[in-house]
């Protein structure tokens, strides 16, 4: 009577039991692989997302545009800024992930705000150029105003315009929107500075015969 009819199974050899391991670990049925792959690509997604992003993200939308779950997407999220915060194994980051007007975004840490005034100082010297002239002069008399709304006074896209107002210090994030989430700008006191007057009540008075584009702009933009 051999091994095998007592319901002795036959020894394998190490060569064969290494290559059922092996097997084993790479199989993509293999329990808690998948999943924990699916999780780290999905903060992956959701983080190349923030760094575009132009207002705050809500989950519901990050969870429409990566085919997941409403939950799935907030627990990505939730990883995400105890990651940038330094609640893992990693060190705290240069930013952070802030809950504002409803969405998520991304924001300098106010711990290295002197680091970034002192890198967006040095790069003031260049000359404004006629189109952030332009967009300037909107934000100053319309303010306070989202990018959306310059860009229909416009007729053009001015999100690399705002970016380099933004970076000489020339306007501000005033406000996220409650309902849209989209940030309000306004001038800051650097303008003034630069223009040399006290308030934007003396900013010179737009032509009376001249449309300046205020009859039915809230209609249209709300």
């Amino acid at each position: 009577m051999n091994d095998t009819s007592l319901g002795v199974l036959p020894e394998s050899s190490p060569r064969e039991e290494a290559r059922d391991e092996s097997e084993a670990v790479s199989s993509p049925d293999a329990p808690g692989a998948g999943a924990a792959l699916a999780a780290d690509d999905l903060r992956c997604r959701v983080e190349a997302i923030l760094t575009v992003a132009e207002t705050p993200v809500e989950p519901p939308a990050l969870a429409a545009a990566l085919q997941v779950s409403a939950d799935e997407a907030q627990a990505a999220l939730d990883a995400l800024r105890a990651d940038y915060d330094g609640e893992g194994p990693g060190p705290r980051r240069g930013f952070e992930l802030r809950r504002v007007g409803g969405g998520w975004r991304l924001y300098v840490r106010r711990d290295y705000d002197l680091a970034v005034t002192a890198f967006v100082s040095g790069r003031r010297r260049a000359r404004l150029s006629q189109a952030a002239l332009e967009t300037l002069a909107v934000i100053a008399y319309k303010q306070p105003v989202t990018r959306g709304q310059v860009a229909a006074i416009r007729a053009v896209n001015v999100d690399s315009v705002v970016h380099t107002l933004l970076a000489h210090g020339l306007i501000t994030e005033l406000f996220a929107d409650e309902e849209t989430g989209a940030i309000n700008y306004g001038t800051t006191d650097l303008l003034l500075t630069k223009l040399g007057i006290d308030s934007l009540d003396q900013l010179p008075k737009i032509g009376p015969l001249l449309d300046d584009g205020a009859q039915g702009f809230d209609d249209e933009l709300r």
